[in-house]
């Protein structure tokens, strides 16, 4: 009997100590644990990687769509405002160019004018006894209407006296210039030294600064005098 008491006593050791070696120890259980948790922790790690990529992925191909989107509200604007001063600029170029071209056109009559005024007043108080009688039909290419007659008939009266005194007359314009312009309306004034000289007077020049106003209107391409009076009219003789 004591003999089998230390044996059970032993046999029940021996069951005890497999019992505790079956037992898994608390550090191996842990490890487990952590193996377990790292391989979790892994795989999310991983799962975490491949969204990363898939996320990279979609904002690269998000990127490129915008690269190729049309232009934004403020560049079409700003497309838009340029167009627009480009037109501006042009139609103000235009504008500009037509205004300068009227201008020189304008220039162009006004010398016409001045340049026909010049040469009417030379023409009408130019003359000499052997070609005064002639006078009234080379003045005709610059007079119209009633004046032409009536330089004509002061003319006819003056040729008679005028051959019989020997009178020479010259004309030299000074200046001319055109007071207004108007559709195909103008005057012009003309400034004059005039010389006469006459053998009644032993050839003594008679000097006069006349200057004249000339009512002109434009037919076709001619500009024409209609009307004539003076302006100024000073003798400037020498009184001996």
């Amino acid at each position: 009997m004591t003999d089998q008491s230390p044996s059970g006593e032993s046999g029940d050791d021996a069951s005890g100590g497999q019992t505790e070696a079956a037992q898994p120890e608390p550090e191996a259980a842990e490890a487990e644990s952590s193996g377990e948790a790292e391989a979790e922790d892994g795989s999310a790690e991983g799962d975490e990687v491949t969204a990363g990529q898939t996320l990279d992925g979609t904002a690269e191909a998000e990127t490129g769509l915008r690269s190729r989107r049309p232009a934004g509200r403020p560049l079409v604007i700003a497309a838009a405002v340029a167009a627009a001063l480009f037109v501006g600029s042009a139609g103000f170029a235009g504008a500009t160019a037509h205004q300068y071209v009227t201008d020189r056109a304008t220039v162009a009559t006004k010398l016409r004018i001045a340049r026909t005024a010049a040469n009417a007043i030379t023409t009408l108080w130019t003359y000499s006894p052997d070609n005064m009688d002639k006078l009234a039909d080379r003045a005709e290419q610059y007079l119209s209407g009633d004046f032409e007659a009536e330089y004509r008939k002061y003319i006819d009266a003056l040729i008679a006296p005028n051959k019989q005194a020997k009178v020479t007359n010259t004309t030299l314009v000074t200046g001319a210039a055109v007071e207004s312009l108007k559709g195909t309306d103008a005057t012009a004034i003309v400034y004059t030294n005039t010389t006469s000289t006459t053998p009644a007077t032993k050839d003594l020049p008679s000097l006069k600064y006349l200057s004249y106003r000339l009512t002109m209107k434009r037919d076709h391409a001619r500009w024409l005098v209609t009307r004539m009076t003076t302006i100024t009219s000073l003798d400037l003789t020498p009184k001996f």
